[in-house]
């Protein structure tokens, strides 16, 4: 899974880097951009759903296990507190630390209410409306991520059967939104629950198929991701030609790449959450203090490659010296805890 790892540090370094940077530019400028760059511009927000999706599959293979030949798959024994810890422990810590941060440093902001400091306080921002543009903005994708773990938990406890459903129920559910109420353009914050149960759950479909996905031709999945990011839907939200083609080609396709899982690529996927979550911060200085920058093209590759530097650099602190030792810590904790309850029955 390490090649996953890799490509969600490329898709946390297109949404921190390429995406949300724009606003520190003058429009005739990032029009200006050569073709690939401009295509960021407009479409890099939904490198989100690619997150949605790895995370799925990712999910699949860690946690699931096969009951018995042909009997399907279900929570591995004992997993599910041991589930709910290691997510904690992975996303609260750092989650915290920034909103405190920007709690602080955005101080003035009317966005920054307490109903939405509360909401983000308990991992909820993604489901408040206009909260999800308060303190650390990009933070929303978390909360609903979290969401999606609580219906896989909850499936996979229940068996195979009670894991299809949630599964199917989720997708179509998904799928029904995007065909009624779907608009084109976006980011639309009415569709941001229905992009994580599509991303989530349809990952899932994607590591039971694995098998049969193996033999699929590299020239076929290169195609299909071609098509999935240059249909035009028209009216209709373009993520679903993106969701339903162009993501699961990728992901595919990555997994067939040995360099997705080289040393670079390793190190930048153990920083994507943290790239996702500090660049936000950092930005909105930039955007207060400094936008729009004047300049021209060499002036926007100039400053996107510096800032890139710096959310990199804070990035890897964050990653060795606030996420590394909490997750240990709350692991450690956690085990100490099931070791002294056990303690008695032992006795």
């Amino acid at each position: 899974m390490t090649r996953l790892d890799g490509l969600r540090g490329l898709a946390a370094c297109g949404v921190a880097l390429l995406y949300h940077p724009q606003a520190l530019f003058a429009a005739d400028v990032n029009e200006a951009l050569p073709g690939l760059l401009r295509w960021f511009q407009h479409w890099g927000w939904t490198l989100v759903d690619l997150f949605f999706l790895i995370s799925g599959y990712i999910f699949a293979h860690v946690y699931l296990v096969e009951r018995g030949p042909g009997q399907g798959y279900v929570l591995k024994r004992g997993a599910l507190g041991g589930f709910a810890v290691a997510r904690a422990a992975r996303l609260y810590p750092l989650h915290l630390v920034m909103l405190l941060v920007c709690a602080v440093a955005f101080l003035g902001n009317p966005d920054n209410t307490p109903l939405a400091f509360m909401a983000n306080l308990f991992m909820l921002q993604g489901f408040v409306g206009a909260v999800g543009r308060s303190f650390n903005g990009p933070s929303w994708s978390i909360s609903i991520e979290c969401l999606c773990y609580v219906l896989f938990a909850l499936g996979a406890v229940g068996g195979r059967r009670m894991l299809q459903r949630v599964t199917v129920l989720a997708i179509l559910g998904a799928l029904l939104h995007f065909a009624v109420q779907g608009r084109a353009g976006g980011p639309w914050v009415g569709d941001n629950l229905p992009r994580g149960l599509l991303g989530f759950f349809l990952g899932q479909v994607l590591w039971h198929a694995r098998a049969r996905l193996r033999h699929a031709p590299s020239g076929l999945l290169v195609c299909l991701m071609a098509i999935g990011i240059a249909l035009d839907m028209g009216r209709v939200s373009s993520l679903l030609p993106l969701s339903l083609l162009a993501w699961p080609a990728l992901l595919l396709l990555a997994l067939r790449l040995k360099f997705m899982g080289s040393a670079p690529m390793r190190w930048l996927g153990d920083r994507s959450y943290a790239i996702y979550l500090v660049h936000w911060p950092i930005l909105r200085v930039l955007d207060t203090q400094y936008s729009p920058i004047p300049g021209g093209i060499g002036t926007w590759f100039a400053v996107t490659l510096g800032f890139g530097v710096l959310v990199l650099l804070v990035s890897d602190l964050s990653f060795r010296y606030l996420e590394t030792p909490a997750r240990r810590a709350i692991r450690a904790a956690w085990q100490r805890r099931a070791e002294t309850l056990r303690a008695p029955r032992a006795a």
